[in-house]
């Protein structure tokens, strides 16, 4: 890709977060444009489908969330990496209003653009979570889709204006639901 292509790009991902952060994930592809000082042709050119627009826009977050799993791994206690990533998780996906929604939708969607970065990042709360059951420090009755439904369950929470106060304290509850006694929060 040509730099001033690349430029282009970049551009219209950062004002399309920014957007996405204010407005949601159904904010208009024409006032992500007009935001852009761009067309929406333009915006279409390397974005064909507002899904094309996420993917790219998501990719690396979910990426870097993967990449957290994968250093928690080696550097944390066991339930203490499950729930600091389950926490890295829930502020990410509060910063953009609605995308839990997509990630349910496109983890069960293999025609998605979203869905392998979904189930690769499924798969990474999955590996802390049985590395948390084989400690003893887990329960042993969920799974990553429990794991996965829960960040979206605990990042809805912080999308209510009216429970947003209480997220913390109900991340809390579900954290320490996750652990077994010998675990810790």
């Amino acid at each position: 890709m040509r730099a001033d292509a690349q430029k282009n790009r970049d551009h219209l991902l950062a004002v399309a977060g920014t957007a996405i952060a204010e407005q949601g994930v159904e904010v208009s592809l024409r006032d992500i444009a007009r935001r852009a000082d761009v067309g929406l042709a333009t915006l279409l050119r390397h974005f064909p489908t507002r899904e094309a627009l996420l993917d790219a826009l998501l990719r690396t977050s979910f990426d870097e969330l993967t990449a957290r799993a994968g250093e928690l791994e080696t550097s944390s206690a066991p339930d203490e990496a499950l729930v600091s990533w389950l926490r890295d998780c829930v502020v990410w996906t509060t910063e953009y209003r609605g995308v839990t929604v997509l990630m349910a939708a496109a983890i069960e969607d293999p025609d998605s653009a979203l869905h392998a970065s979904c189930v690769t990042l499924r798969s990474a709360g999955a590996r802390l979570l049985a590395r948390a059951q084989a400690a003893g420090t887990a329960r042993g009755d969920i799974d990553g889709s429990d794991v996965f439904a829960l960040v979206a369950m605990l990042a809805w929470l912080g999308d209510q204006p009216s429970l947003a106060p209480r997220a913390e304290r109900l991340f809390g509850v579900v954290a320490s639901a996750l652990l077994t006694s010998a675990g810790g929060s």
